[in-house]
């Protein structure tokens, strides 16, 4: 008789350290599961793969680990695994925290048990992430400090604006005087950012084709296509129109139950908010300079719509159409008729 062995992990992670539960499966007879904590340092990364391989555990198919998105803290432990060519699924936490129904209490051991007895549950559902890319991580890095630079930037022009409608202008000059180093220092790094982010996008070939199809679209310009670029893990699993729109937060959903619910169909609040931010910059800009897209406006206008409910339109087509040109690997074709 063929002994067969799989393996489920669950890790909750944090900053400063990470709890594991670990359940083996012998010929479909679930063992018992074991915990333990690491810290999220490289020396606890060994330990954790030393503690790995003391449970005999594979580097396959056969195992699954399964851990919460924490934005930059479960990087180390993609990078093992990635590494080691362990099988891993990171997945939404609001996702899977609903997914345990109703839970009574939380610490970090009883999170990596549900996480652990979630990765056995939906072993079949669940799609393994894909291998961590160090070259698009520093292109996510760079996009997201050249964002924190852009707000910090705005946010001391906007203060020193409003100082001056206060201020005399002796007062005032002293003010800008002061602040001028630090606007100054915040452009330059922006500028050195930026032409870091350039050089990642035209060395490397496959964010290049991509970045050169996505700006072929109306609308959308550098900064949208990178950001796309880095959020998507550039299209990784090519995300349909209807997804990305969702994942964007601009597809209406249906809100109605029986006689008693009759809403309107309205965006949901889980959203990529700075994507969502980007596309509605585009439709704006789309709704200005885009014959196609004026016309639309206008005519929806007319026809008694909300004026957000027509922007949220073109926010849609305009994640539709960059599904369609990654999808089919040509720049966009225009074929609108502005006769008809």
């Amino acid at each position: 008789m063929i002994v067969t062995t799989k393996f489920f992990i669950g890790i909750d992670v944090s900053k400063p350290h990470f709890d594991v539960a670990l359940m083996a499966v012998v010929n479909h007879v679930k063992q018992e599961m074991e915990t333990t904590r690491f810290d999220n340092t490289a020396s606890g990364i060994k330990l954790f793969e030393k503690w790995l391989k003391s449970r005999k555990l594979t580097f396959n198919e056969d195992s699954l680990v399964v851990m919460e998105n924490t934005g930059i803290y479960h990087r180390l432990l993609w990078t093992f695994c990635s590494n080691r060519n362990l099988p891993i699924h990171i997945g939404n936490a609001a996702h899977i925290k609903w997914s345990f129904g109703i839970a009574r209490g939380k610490n970090d051991k009883i999170d990596s048990i549900r996480l652990c007895s979630y990765a056995f549950k939906e072993a079949d559902e669940l799609r393994a992430t894909s291998s961590l890319d160090p070259e698009l991580m520093l292109l996510k890095d760079l996009v997201s400090a050249r964002t924190k630079l852009l707000k910090q930037k705005s946010g001391i022009s906007v203060s020193v604006k409003e100082l001056g409608n206060v201020n005399g202008k002796e007062h005032q000059k002293l003010i800008e005087k002061a602040l001028k180093n630090a606007i100054d220092g915040i452009v330059k790094s922006i500028k050195n950012l930026e032409d870091q982010i350039k050089k990642i996008i035209n060395g490397n070939q496959d964010f290049k084709r991509n970045y050169k199809l996505l700006i072929s679209i109306p609308g959308i310009g550098h900064v949208t296509a990178v950001y796309l670029i880095g959020c998507t893990g550039n299209f990784v699993g090519q995300p349909s129109g209807k997804e990305l729109a969702c994942y964007a937060g601009v597809a209406p959903f249906e809100q109605t139950s029986g006689i008693s619910i009759k809403g309107k169909p309205r965006v949901h609040r889980m959203a990529n908010k700075e994507l969502k931010r980007l596309l509605h910059m585009c439709a704006l800009s789309l709704i200005q300079h885009n014959q196609e897209f004026k016309m639309y406006y206008n005519r929806k206008k007319a026809e008694g719509k909300h004026s957000m409910s027509i922007i949220n339109a073109v926010r849609n087509k305009i994640a539709l159409r960059i599904a369609a040109v990654i999808k089919k690997q040509e720049s966009y074709k225009n074929n609108y008729n502005i006769a008809a």
